[in-house]
């Protein structure tokens, strides 16, 4: 699933929040999740306009961007 197929920002949903393509969800609402304690499940039953390989695909990018960014320890 690309990029494009996961989340997006648009001037005329939710103001340019970035949100789940489709729906109205902001991807924000995902961490938040976890960082409640919820786990992804949770978050897909409360959220059921968000497909669970959007969810994996959203976290797969943050993953990537996270390890990306690491540097080597000397």
């Amino acid at each position: 699933m690309s990029s494009r197929a996961v989340i997006h920002s648009d001037p005329e949903i939710l103001g340019g929040t970035p949100v789940f393509v489709g729906t109205r969800v902001p991807a924000q609402a995902l961490i938040d999740y976890f960082e409640g304690g919820h786990s992804l499940v949770e978050f897909l039953e409360d959220f059921p306009s968000v497909k669970r390989e959007q969810a994996i695909a959203a976290l797969e990018l943050a993953k990537e961007a996270l390890l990306s960014g690491a540097t080597a320890s000397r």
